[in-house]
């Protein structure tokens, strides 16, 4: 399966966190995705972007929080991450670009 431009709409970038890097070594990646993106659409583009064998996604929404920016209030912006398990021996390194 070769890479269509959509697949590179559905994934906006890897979520490199703590809790991210926990869901690695159970053989997961975590991904920040569109807010209208499926999971079906997630999975063909992790597959055909990464050229690995997604075995589920789950996904979680976050709702942004309420910060201060110059004193005024104001909103972050609510996010949809991806947790993407892969099929056991497929890997995904995500401190190097696409």
């Amino acid at each position: 399966m070769s890479a269509k431009p959509e697949h590179y709409d559905v994934i906006v970038k890897p979520v490199i966190t703590e809790k991210a890097t926990m869901a690695s070594e159970a053989g997961a990646v975590v991904f920040q995705v569109t807010k209208t993106a499926t999971k079906p659409a997630i999975k063909e583009a992790v597959e055909a972007l990464f050229g690995v064998k997604v075995k589920a996604v789950n996904t979680t929404i976050t709702k942004g929080k309420t910060k201060r920016f110059k004193g005024r209030p104001g909103v972050r912006s609510d996010v949809k991450k991806a947790y993407v398990t892969l099929e056991a021996g497929n890997t995904i390194d995500v401190s190097t670009g696409l």
